[in-house]
């Protein structure tokens, strides 16, 4: 399947520096005024030069007002799931059904290792992922019956009460590349978060990743239309077309972003910069645009 007829939606992805604290912050405020839906931030406790993004999120979401807010991914290993569940459903519920959930399983182990998390095998990384969710979305249940309690080999609760639930429903997308996570991602996730740069063939790798989770999710007695598809993007605005994708006139990315949609499925396009002008452009200019193609060419 290439297009899901998801909703298209547009989100800025801004590293969360230290110094000085108030940028990451005043570049939410122009996310917000810029019209876009969603302000993310990456998660690397393990990085001293980053202030810690829950914080962050966290004062983001009492400076806006509309928006909403998500961990790019946030880093499970160091981030417990039973306190990340009650950490999201908090925030989401004083914001008003702002927050969106974004995990990832682990990278820079080293780092991860060096603040005290457990260094995970791949096949790990995978099972802890797994776990992780049943725990985040087994408090958020609070029409379940009696306390929660789940056995894991990663994570075990053992009669957790149950809440605060959620203002809304909160998504939970993972950022997925090999085979074993992409089927994961098909079997439970709401979404699937990867980024551009990280794809092994560009563009091009997204129709045989899609296919990874969509057979998941039709396994798991899903639709495929169940996962939407997000990505993180970066590229250069300039004032003629630049001849490589996302290198161009606001027009140029619009028509290169509705292709992404129609031909792959991608709904949510999440700009990583942190320039003010890039991500006005990006709210005021390509997102329009973009949403005018794709629904004229779903309308034929």
């Amino acid at each position: 399947m290439s297009d899901y007829g998801h909703e298209l939606w547009f989100g800025s992805f801004i590293t969360p520096t230290a110094r000085p604290p108030q940028a990451p912050v005043e570049l939410a405020l122009t996310s917000e005024k810029a019209g876009l839906d969603l302000v993310s931030f990456q998660d690397h406790p393990y990085q001293a030069a980053f202030q810690d993004t829950w914080t962050l999120m966290s004062y983001v979401a009492a400076r806006t007002e509309r928006i909403r807010i998500s961990g790019n991914v946030l880093s499970l290993p160091l981030r417990p799931p039973a306190v990340l569940a009650r950490a999201a459903a908090s925030l989401d519920r004083l914001t008003g059904g702002r927050v969106e959930l974004g995990i990832g399983a682990g990278a820079f182990w080293d780092g991860i290792v060096a603040m005290g998390g457990r260094r995970l095998e791949p096949s790990q990384a995978v099972r802890a992922m797994e776990e992780a969710v049943d725990v985040i979305r087994g408090l958020w249940a609070t029409d379940g019956t009696g306390p929660l309690r789940v056995t894991g080999e990663f994570y075990t609760v053992n009669g957790a009460k149950r809440g605060p639930a959620p203002a809304h429903r909160i998504p939970i997308r993972i950022g997925a590349y090999k085979p074993r996570m992409l089927r994961l991602t098909g079997k439970i996730a709401d979404g699937w978060l990867p980024s551009l740069g990280f794809l092994p063939k560009g563009p091009a790798s997204l129709r045989a990743m899609n296919e990874q989770i969509d057979e998941a999710a039709s396994a798991a007695g899903r639709e495929a239309t169940a996962v939407s598809r997000l990505l993180n993007l970066s590229g250069r605005f300039t004032s003629g077309a630049g001849g490589r994708l996302f290198e161009g006139t606001p027009g140029d990315w619009a028509e290169q972003i509705a292709d992404l949609a129609l031909q792959y499925g991608v709904s949510g396009f999440i700009l990583a910069s942190d320039e003010p002008a890039d991500l006005n452009r990006f709210g005021h200019e390509v997102a329009p645009r973009a949403r005018e193609v794709v629904q004229s060419e779903r309308a034929t």
